[in-house]
């Protein structure tokens, strides 16, 4: 898979390099509705069963997507500024003291 741009447009993404593969630009046409179906999927799920169902979506949907790289940067732009929880409970316990 190849992205392309118009003619003197840069594909630009606010997470990545100009020459992004991944749209981070909003793209879905009703965004409050598929807010509330994801909402909806998780309605009387425990934690466990929750993380699960949150597991097979995001496998189902890298498998749409196909595309490897694109699948790193998306890995990498979730992650960003997400520290390990032994970093944040260390941070957490250094300000409640």
């Amino acid at each position: 898979m190849t992205a392309h741009a118009l003619p003197g447009t840069p594909l630009v993404s606010p997470l990545s390099s100009p020459l992004s593969l991944l749209n981070t630009q909003p793209n879905i046409p009703t965004p409050d509705d598929f807010y509330q179906e994801l909402v909806d999927m998780h309605r009387d799920l425990s934690a466990q069963q929750s993380a699960l169902v949150n597991a097979k979506l995001i496998l189902l949907l890298a498998n749409h997507v196909g595309d490897l790289a694109v699948l790193r940067e998306a890995m990498r732009a979730a992650r960003q500024d997400i520290a390990p929880e032994a970093q944040a409970g260390g941070a957490h316990e250094a300000e409640c003291r």
